[in-house]
Protein backbone atom coordinates (compact mmCIF):
# COMPACT_ATOMS: atom_id res chain seq x y z
CA UNK A 1 0.00 0.00 0.00
CA UNK A 2 1.14 3.74 -1.31
CA UNK A 3 1.79 5.91 1.38
CA UNK A 4 -0.41 8.31 0.23
CA UNK A 5 -3.33 5.76 0.42
CA UNK A 6 -2.45 5.03 4.25
CA UNK A 7 -2.22 9.11 4.62
CA UNK A 8 -6.09 9.23 3.10
CA UNK A 9 -7.08 6.10 5.34
CA UNK A 10 -5.79 6.88 8.31
CA UNK A 11 -7.17 10.60 7.44
CA UNK A 12 -10.57 9.21 6.89
CA UNK A 13 -10.19 7.14 10.22
CA UNK A 14 -9.24 10.44 12.16
CA UNK A 15 -12.68 12.00 10.26
CA UNK A 16 -14.72 8.80 11.93
CA UNK A 17 -13.35 9.00 15.56
CA UNK A 18 -14.07 12.69 15.43
CA UNK A 19 -17.88 12.15 13.96
CA UNK A 20 -18.87 9.55 15.92
CA UNK A 21 -18.86 9.67 19.76
CA UNK A 22 -18.77 5.88 20.61
CA UNK A 23 -17.06 2.94 18.47
CA UNK A 24 -16.09 -0.52 19.37
CA UNK A 25 -13.19 -2.74 17.90
CA UNK A 26 -14.05 -6.01 17.25
CA UNK A 27 -12.03 -8.96 16.16
CA UNK A 28 -13.50 -10.49 12.83
CA UNK A 29 -11.32 -13.35 12.38
CA UNK A 30 -12.84 -16.51 10.88
CA UNK A 31 -15.43 -14.79 9.19
CA UNK A 32 -15.92 -16.10 5.62
CA UNK A 33 -17.33 -13.51 2.95
CA UNK A 34 -20.85 -14.64 3.79
CA UNK A 35 -20.94 -13.98 7.73
CA UNK A 36 -19.25 -10.56 6.75
CA UNK A 37 -21.79 -9.01 4.30
CA UNK A 38 -24.50 -10.31 6.82
CA UNK A 39 -22.44 -8.51 9.49
CA UNK A 40 -22.02 -5.56 7.00
CA UNK A 41 -26.07 -5.49 6.80
CA UNK A 42 -27.09 -5.53 10.07
CA UNK A 43 -24.47 -3.23 11.32
CA UNK A 44 -26.49 -0.68 7.84
CA UNK A 45 -30.20 -2.06 9.45
CA UNK A 46 -29.16 -0.62 13.03
CA UNK A 47 -26.82 2.60 11.73
CA UNK A 48 -23.87 1.24 12.75
CA UNK A 49 -20.86 2.45 10.17
CA UNK A 50 -18.61 -0.95 10.06
CA UNK A 51 -15.39 -0.28 8.60
CA UNK A 52 -12.27 -3.12 8.09
CA UNK A 53 -8.91 -1.56 9.32
CA UNK A 54 -5.49 -2.50 9.39
CA UNK A 55 -4.30 -2.25 13.05
CA UNK A 56 -0.95 -0.08 12.28
CA UNK A 57 -3.66 2.73 10.14
CA UNK A 58 -6.12 2.20 13.34
CA UNK A 59 -3.42 3.02 15.83
CA UNK A 60 -1.42 6.03 13.94
CA UNK A 61 -5.28 7.28 13.56
CA UNK A 62 -5.64 6.99 17.40
CA UNK A 63 -2.59 8.53 18.10
CA UNK A 64 -3.36 11.81 15.80
CA UNK A 65 -6.80 12.62 17.75
CA UNK A 66 -7.03 14.44 20.54
CA UNK A 67 -8.26 11.93 22.59
CA UNK A 68 -5.73 9.58 24.11
CA UNK A 69 -6.50 5.75 23.42
CA UNK A 70 -4.06 4.28 24.50
CA UNK A 71 -5.61 2.30 26.68
CA UNK A 72 -7.32 0.27 23.87
CA UNK A 73 -3.35 -0.08 21.82
CA UNK A 74 -2.81 -3.63 23.26
CA UNK A 75 -5.57 -4.78 21.73
CA UNK A 76 -4.84 -3.69 18.23
CA UNK A 77 -4.14 -7.40 17.30
CA UNK A 78 -5.60 -10.08 14.33
CA UNK A 79 -8.65 -8.99 11.98
CA UNK A 80 -10.32 -5.89 12.85
CA UNK A 81 -13.13 -4.29 12.17
CA UNK A 82 -14.56 -0.71 13.70
CA UNK A 83 -18.27 0.05 14.06
CA UNK A 84 -18.97 3.47 14.85
CA UNK A 85 -22.12 4.29 16.43
CA UNK A 86 -24.03 7.16 17.93
CA UNK A 87 -26.09 5.33 20.42
CA UNK A 88 -23.71 3.80 22.59
CA UNK A 89 -25.30 0.08 23.35
CA UNK A 90 -26.57 -0.32 20.09
CA UNK A 91 -23.38 -2.49 18.53
CA UNK A 92 -23.31 -4.49 21.86
CA UNK A 93 -26.59 -5.90 21.36
CA UNK A 94 -25.70 -6.39 17.94
CA UNK A 95 -22.25 -8.62 19.31
CA UNK A 96 -24.37 -10.48 22.08
CA UNK A 97 -26.36 -11.78 19.81
CA UNK A 98 -23.32 -13.37 17.75
CA UNK A 99 -21.80 -14.38 20.53
CA UNK A 100 -23.21 -17.51 20.68
CA UNK A 101 -20.86 -17.92 17.54
CA UNK A 102 -17.95 -16.38 19.22
CA UNK A 103 -17.44 -14.26 16.15
CA UNK A 104 -16.85 -11.14 15.98
CA UNK A 105 -15.56 -10.88 19.46
CA UNK A 106 -15.31 -7.66 21.32
CA UNK A 107 -11.63 -6.47 21.55
CA UNK A 108 -12.23 -3.46 22.96
CA UNK A 109 -14.78 -0.28 22.73
CA UNK A 110 -14.70 3.63 23.83
CA UNK A 111 -18.80 4.45 25.10
CA UNK A 112 -19.54 7.07 27.07
CA UNK A 113 -16.43 8.66 27.27
CA UNK A 114 -15.20 5.41 28.59
CA UNK A 115 -12.91 2.56 27.61
CA UNK A 116 -14.42 -1.02 28.13
CA UNK A 117 -11.49 -3.52 27.28
CA UNK A 118 -11.76 -6.90 26.78
CA UNK A 119 -14.99 -9.55 25.56
CA UNK A 120 -16.27 -9.61 29.25
CA UNK A 121 -17.41 -6.40 28.81
CA UNK A 122 -20.02 -7.08 26.30
CA UNK A 123 -22.87 -7.25 28.89
CA UNK A 124 -21.60 -3.77 30.64
CA UNK A 125 -21.74 -1.79 26.78
CA UNK A 126 -25.03 -3.84 25.73
CA UNK A 127 -26.64 -2.94 28.95
CA UNK A 128 -25.73 1.26 28.80
CA UNK A 129 -28.53 3.27 28.41
CA UNK A 130 -29.07 5.51 25.32
CA UNK A 131 -29.31 9.54 25.67
CA UNK A 132 -32.70 8.97 24.60
CA UNK A 133 -33.78 5.80 27.35
CA UNK A 134 -32.53 8.19 29.95
CA UNK A 135 -34.52 10.96 29.04
CA UNK A 136 -37.66 9.08 29.08
CA UNK A 137 -36.73 7.78 32.81
CA UNK A 138 -36.42 11.39 34.14
CA UNK A 139 -39.83 12.30 32.37
CA UNK A 140 -41.43 9.25 33.85
CA UNK A 141 -40.43 10.24 37.23
CA UNK A 142 -40.92 13.57 36.89
CA UNK A 143 -44.88 12.72 36.20
CA UNK A 144 -45.23 10.20 38.21
CA UNK A 145 -46.23 12.76 41.61
CA UNK A 146 -48.20 14.65 39.14
CA UNK A 147 -50.51 11.27 38.40
CA UNK A 148 -50.70 10.90 42.22
CA UNK A 149 -52.23 14.35 42.50
CA UNK A 150 -54.65 14.13 39.67
CA UNK A 151 -55.56 10.48 40.84
CA UNK A 152 -56.24 11.94 44.04
CA UNK A 153 -58.32 14.80 42.79
CA UNK A 154 -60.27 12.51 40.34
CA UNK A 155 -60.83 9.98 43.28
CA UNK A 156 -61.90 12.86 46.27
CA UNK A 157 -65.81 12.93 47.38
CA UNK A 158 -66.89 15.88 45.29
CA UNK A 159 -63.44 17.49 44.62
CA UNK A 160 -63.49 18.85 47.88
CA UNK A 161 -60.67 19.98 49.76
CA UNK A 162 -61.75 17.46 52.72
CA UNK A 163 -62.27 14.24 50.24
CA UNK A 164 -58.52 15.68 48.54
CA UNK A 165 -56.84 14.90 52.41
CA UNK A 166 -58.37 11.97 52.76
CA UNK A 167 -57.74 10.49 49.49
CA UNK A 168 -54.16 11.65 50.20
CA UNK A 169 -54.05 10.01 53.23
CA UNK A 170 -55.30 6.56 52.92
CA UNK A 171 -52.11 6.40 50.27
Amino acid sequence: MKKEVKNTVIAELGEKLQAYPHFYVVDVTGLNAQATSDLRRKCFQSEIKMVVVKNNLLRKAFEASEIDYSPLYDTLVGNTAVLFTETANVPGKLLKDYKKAGVPALKSAYAEETFFVGADQLEALANIKSKNELIADVIALLQSPAKNVISALQGSAGNKIHGLLQTLEER
